[in-house]
């Protein structure tokens, strides 16, 4: 997913479309861990990048996504971009 998102609506406030965006990001991820691995590979790994605009951006972990939108929207930025792409992944323990 590489994807700009606004967060200004002449109808809709903020707060909900950053819960928008959350909900889209929690719908994708588990999309993508749906998916059938390739074999030799255990678990589905997420290269992810946030920021203003796509030039700006800067990789970020998956479980900080959450707090990338609030941060977004209490510094009230009109959109951002973010970026999310899945790779298969081994787990180190296993």
């Amino acid at each position: 997913m590489k994807k700009t998102f606004t967060l200004t609506h002449p109808k809709t406030k903020a707060a909900r479309l950053a819960d928008a965006v959350r909900c889209d990001v929690k719908r994708y991820l588990k999309r993508e861990c749906k998916k059938e691995l390739p074999k030799g590979f255990d678990q589905w790994q997420f290269d992810c990048k946030f920021g203003p605009t796509a030039e700006e951006s800067i990789v970020v972990d998956v479980a900080e996504l959450g707090k990338c939108i609030s941060s977004a929207e209490e510094q009230q930025l009109s959109s951002f971009y973010m970026e999310i792409v899945a790779k298969p992944g081994s787990d180190p323990k296993k």
